[in-house]
């Protein structure tokens, strides 16, 4: 037997007012013409609000913990990876130009 979850039609119809009412205040950002910090404060804030509405609700995030880890905490693991590699390369790198240029 398939165990799933399915969530009420009224989640997702909050979810949609709630990312709608944001859009409209993203836009009123524009149209009430602020200007400076303030204007890109509030365009961030509100992208940022958008955007975690919809990997938590739509994505599925807010209910599956693998989830979260695998997209949120996997990726940036990888990046600190990387970057040490190519910390650890560096003194190679700088070794072969000193020698060959240097």
């Amino acid at each position: 037997m398939v165990n799933t979850q399915t969530h009420p039609i009224g989640t997702y119809l909050k979810i949609w007012g709630l990312l709608f009412l944001l859009s409209t205040l993203s836009y009123l950002v524009d149209y009430l013409q602020f200007q400076g910090l303030l204007r890109w404060g509030l365009i961030i804030l509100f992208m940022l609000l958008k955007a975690g509405l919809i990997v938590a609700v739509f994505m599925h995030m807010a209910w599956e913990r693998l989830a979260i880890m695998y997209a949120i905490l996997l990726p940036p693991g990888c990046l600190v990876i990387l970057v040490a590699l190519m910390a650890a390369e560096s003194n190679y790198t700088l070794l072969s130009r000193l020698l060959f240029f240097g």
